[in-house]
């Protein structure tokens, strides 16, 4: 497998991903992250070539893709946090229209 042929696997991998974030999908979330990881390790052996535009832009849309994730992982861990605080009787902070926290 060459570093395109690579990044379009990691690219299909975060779709799958987001995917299973979306569908709270343990299993299939832990299936693409393995893959991902395998993928990327491929692209990383290609790192003393100089990339082509192709591979620019396969690794900008990449990224972008794995900013994605991480802006669901964040959102996730963000409603976790909250439900936990909620059942453990703590008050989860609200906030005014003004944008300031409350205690």
């Amino acid at each position: 497998m060459n570093r395109r042929e690579a990044l379009i696997e990691v690219i299909e991998c975060l779709h799958a991903e987001i995917a299973a974030l979306k569908a709270n999908d343990v299993a299939a979330l832990e299936a693409a992250t393995r893959s991902k990881i395998a993928a990327i390790d491929t692209v990383a052996l290609y790192d003393g070539e100089a990339p082509g535009p192709e591979v620019r832009e396969l690794a900008a849309e990449a990224h972008k893709l794995n900013e994605t994730c991480r802006i669901y992982v964040n959102l996730m861990a963000a409603n976790v946090r909250r439900r936990l605080q909620i059942l453990s009787g703590q008050q989860a902070p609200s906030y005014k229209a003004a944008g300031y926290a409350l205690a």
